[in-house]
């Protein structure tokens, strides 16, 4: 599988994106989670179609909205030997709306609701929004790798938590749960009569050497106590587009989606509907070349860092292209990426933004061109040296 190769810097900055106008042309943005590939061909050729007919209004939930669930249900079908029924699914916004749409409907003003950090950082902003509380249960690490703190999870729903928001895989470690951990998770939210929402979006880029595993295949009870969050915009690149869907795979979230307001079906935007239609059925080889990409950075960065910044602690990602770094040993702080900023002109994501188990960690992107990825180690490394 050929690569796919990232646009030249020049052309980048003529985006208009937060990674590209955040900070000036001096900066290299290797924050947010947005890749430097261009548009799957497809993609591209289905939208500027759908320029030249006008077709800019709004999803037809019975057409357009339709169509997404059915390519998220064959591609799943293919992918991952899943089979999500798409009468069980529906479209809206971004994955942030199935999340906290889904847990006004789970939670009381006030529960609890377990999250796992170090985690994506709106995590800890979705559950005041739904009116929860969130309870933190971090990942446990051995010293070689991370895994859900399974016996920690059980206590906080026995203390009165009433579900888990899970991140499936896991953001910013590239973590891929196992099935048999995830099984495990399924017994104890089922014991405790307590749910489960799985953010999923990703889950089509887990790597060649990793089996991703939804979180709704995994027992008969995560089917009716589990609803997905499932999105292409972070494989396809296609956050601004606007479209995500909400996966249930029984009776009970399934009438959690057919109470939702009408609206929450019509802010769905028009050109993600069509882009994740035509990304998951015929953007394949693209993302297949695009995952190889990655995984060729994802091993760049460990013989960078390992000639480069060799006290930095890195462990390669099996999904996503976010690597977490530690960088803890070389003194710059709680929050490295703050500092690194001024000093290597590279912006990273902050680290203790990601919970406190992220003081001295920054998360670079690495969908990235390979001199890229090679000239911001550059950069670190000189501002270790400067320091030292």
């Amino acid at each position: 599988m050929e690569p796919t190769r990232a646009e030249p810097l020049d052309r980048l900055r003529q985006r208009t994106s937060s990674k590209w106008r955040a900070f000036g042309d001096d900066m290299l943005p290797m924050f947010v989670a947005e890749m430097d590939y261009p548009l799957a061909p497809v993609i591209k050729v289905a939208l500027h179609e759908a320029v030249e007919l006008g077709d800019t209004g709004y999803v037809d939930p019975r057409s357009g909205g339709r169509a997404a669930a059915r390519a998220l249900a064959d591609f799943a079908a293919d992918r991952w030997d899943w089979h999500p029924s798409p009468e069980y699914m529906q479209t809206t916004t971004d994955v942030s709306v199935v999340v906290v749409e889904s847990l006004r409907r789970l939670i009381e003003p006030g529960d609890g609701v377990i999250i796992t950090p170090p985690v994506y950082p709106p995590f800890f902003q979705f559950v005041p929004e739904a009116g929860g509380t969130v309870v933190e249960v971090p990942l446990v690490d051995d010293g070689e790798s991370w895994a859900l703190d399974l016996e920690g999870i059980d206590a906080a729903l026995a203390a009165g938590a009433r579900g888990i928001l899970l991140c499936n895989p896991h953001n910013p470690l590239g973590l891929v749960h196992s099935r048999e951990r995830l099984e495990q998770l399924s017994a104890i939210v089922e014991r405790h009569g307590a749910f489960v929402v799985s953010d999923e979006i990703h889950g089509p880029l887990t790597h060649t050497d990793a089996a991703f595993t939804p979180y709704l295949d995994v027992s008969d009870a995560a089917r009716e106590h589990g609803i997905a969050a499932h999105s292409a915009s972070k494989a396809f690149n296609l956050a601004g587009l606007k479209c995500a869907l909400f996966v249930a795979a029984g009776d009970r979230m399934r009438a959690l989606i057919r109470s939702l307001p009408e609206e929450v079906v019509y802010r769905t935007g028009l050109f993600g509907a069509i882009a994740t239609r035509v990304g998951l059925s015929e953007g394949r080889d693209w993302l297949d070349g695009t995952i190889a990409a990655i995984e060729a950075n994802r091993r760049l960065l460990t013989q960078q860092l390992a000639e480069k910044l060799p006290l930095a602690r890195y462990r390669e990602p099996h999904a996503s292209y976010l690597a977490w770094i530690d960088l803890n040993e070389y003194g710059w702080g709680e929050d490295p990426a703050r500092v690194l900023r001024r000093k290597a002109g590279v912006a990273l994501s902050n680290g203790p933004h990601f919970g406190r188990q992220g003081q001295g960690f920054a998360r670079m992107n690495i969908a990235c061109a390979p001199e890229l990825l090679v000239e911001a180690v550059d950069r670190l490394a000189a501002a270790a040296a400067a320091a030292a």
